[in-house]
């Protein structure tokens, strides 16, 4: 007999009371389903994980991170009081890296009340610990938690797990994508026979011609306008750098890694990471929508060459052993390079500020330095 996990077993009981599932909703449990919930139950990060983030890659991802927050502050007017908000900050390792950074400049680091987002207690505990100096700081499940005030928002490698709606096109209309289980007792996708009614004029323009069989993915876009209705009303800045693509097409991303490899999304759910890829382009517009300014999106490796991340290299690698300067060299190459193994052209970066910012480090065409630490009057740490 085929053993199932808990999760799957929890799944197939709702497909055989309810009907087949929607795949945001399938992914909604597979990630956060109270119990068996994938981000509710373990460590994903690292090498002993499923899959690793850049801030695990390099403390340089971090550092400039936190001097680009620096140059925002000083374009905002110094508040005295700033929130330094990460959602799903992972161990912590980021923040960490960027308060670092931030350490070189007293009026800006003494101003920081640092916020996190997480509802993973296993993670939690990992970044109390690794954070353990910082006394300005709280956790929250939620944006919503966070005091008002002035705020600059990370949001790195959050928005690709969030439920994922799909529709796939066919002769009669566009018609949900869900899971149920087939003739052989598996998990299997399929979709409702009932097309979406009139759900091609909410598509964008590029969509609307696909041939049948194609699929076309969006995500809700209450996450992002509340983030851009924060920036907008409190001043600040929200960063998102994620993988996926800049403008709004058809494909199916949906998938799951597990050790570092691809995996069967519908295999041992719960057990394994899903995600999909995000389309900067919808999270763009839904954040214009609500009168904030968007600046991108460009690639990571722009984005970071911009920042000044080959010069931070060259300085570590001055002072480091040959085989530290080898690790730095590689680090370097994966944060930018857009070749096999690369994250620089697969991952892209987008701003959302206050609507006065004309402008924000690493999305204009800055000289190879490090803007960030330029714009906020210091040099990098």
């Amino acid at each position: 007999m085929t053993e199932f996990s808990p999760l799957e077993l929890e799944i197939r009981r709702l497909i055989r009371s309810s009907g087949p599932m929607p795949v945001w909703r399938y992914m909604e449990l597979c990630l956060a389903h109270p119990q068996h919930g994938y981000y509710l139950s373990r460590d994903p990060l690292g090498r002993e994980g499923d899959f690793t983030t850049a801030p695990e890659v390099s403390q340089m991802f971090g550092e400039l991170l936190g001097l680009w927050a620096a140059s925002v502050w000083k374009a905002i007017g110094a508040p005295p009081m700033l929130r330094l908000v990460e959602l799903g900050p992972g161990r912590g390792t980021m923040m960490a890296d960027a308060l670092r950074a931030l350490r070189v400049l007293p009026p800006i680091f003494q101003a920081l009340n640092v916020h996190l987002i997480e509802i993973n207690p296993m993670l939690r505990e990992k970044q109390r610990a690794t954070l353990a100096g910082v006394r300005k700081i709280s956790w929250h499940r939620s944006i919503d938690e966070v005091p008002e005030g002035p705020s600059i928002i990370f949001a790195n490698e959050y928005f690709d797990v969030l439920p994922v709606h799909q529709v796939v096109k066919l002769e009669t209309g566009w018609h949900e994508r869900v899971v149920t289980i087939d003739e052989n007792d598996k998990l299997t996708f399929d979709v409702d026979f009932e097309p979406m009614p009139r759900f091609e004029v909410l598509l964008p323009p590029a969509v609307r011609a696909a041939p049948p069989g194609a699929v076309f993915e969006w995500r809700p876009d209450t996450e992002i306008m509340k983030i851009a209705t924060r920036v907008r009303d409190q001043d600040g800045a929200a960063l998102i750098i994620d993988y996926g693509h800049q403008r709004s097409d058809t494909g199916d991303t949906f998938q799951a890694i597990a050790r570092h490899s691809f995996a069967d999304p519908l295999k041992n759910p719960g057990q394994a990471d899903v995600t999909a890829h995000v389309d900067f382009q919808a999270l763009g517009r839904a954040a214009e929508d609500v009168g904030a300014r968007v600046h991108g999106p460009v690639t990571q490796g722009d984005f970071l060459k911009r920042l000044g991340i080959e010069t931070r290299a060259t300085t570590l690698m001055g002072k480091a052993t040959p085989e530290v300067s080898a690790d730095i060299a590689g680090a370097l190459k994966r944060l930018t390079d857009s070749g096999r193994g690369g994250m620089g052209s697969m991952f892209k970066a987008l701003a959302v500020t206050e609507p006065h910012l004309a402008s924000v480090a690493g999305f204009g065409e800055e000289p190879p330095a490090s803007a960030a630490a330029a714009a906020a009057g210091t040099e990098a740490p």
